[in-house]
């Protein structure tokens, strides 16, 4: 089997007001070669953008390969590793008290993306200060601001 290439991802969603105007950073590291994306909505919340952030940098992928995902989201890191958003798929978009799940439209994107991949999730605190988590919400609140 092919060695699959190595790809980092880190990732950031910043939102002024949960809704509000919010932006999301990436940034892409394959082979000592860096990639930044960035982008933002008038009106969304935190949640969407740290989905986005994850969404778009895996889009930015052009073939299957091994990802480091980085982020300081446990909604994301959680919601993919302990399995929560197959589950939630599965059982039509509810979580496990019945009630429906959010962001559905978001999750179904990023797991058609995550199931591409081989992705291996790292999360990271948050403002203290890793270097990409920083640009990432540097990046972020650039995008938010654009809004405001």
């Amino acid at each position: 089997m092919a060695k699959l290439t190595e790809v980092e991802l880190f990732t950031d969603g910043a939102c002024s007001g949960n809704p509000g105007p919010g932006g999301w950073g990436a940034v892409l590291r394959c082979n000592g070669v860096e990639k930044e994306l960035s982008g933002g909505e008038a009106h969304t919340t935190n949640n969407k953008m740290e989905l986005t952030a994850v969404i778009r940098g895996l889009e930015a992928l052009k073939y299957p390969c091994d990802v480091t995902l980085c982020t300081d989201s446990k909604y994301v890191a959680d919601g993919l590793s302990k399995g929560w958003a197959a589950s939630w798929r599965k059982k039509g978009w509810k979580k496990s008290d019945g009630k429906p799940a959010l962001n559905p439209e978001l999750w179904e994107r990023l797991l058609e993306l995550y199931e591409m991949h081989n992705v291996k999730i790292v999360w990271v605190k948050g403002h203290a200060g890793h270097p990409e988590n920083e640009r990432c919400d540097a990046l972020a609140v650039m995008e938010s601001k654009k809004f405001m």
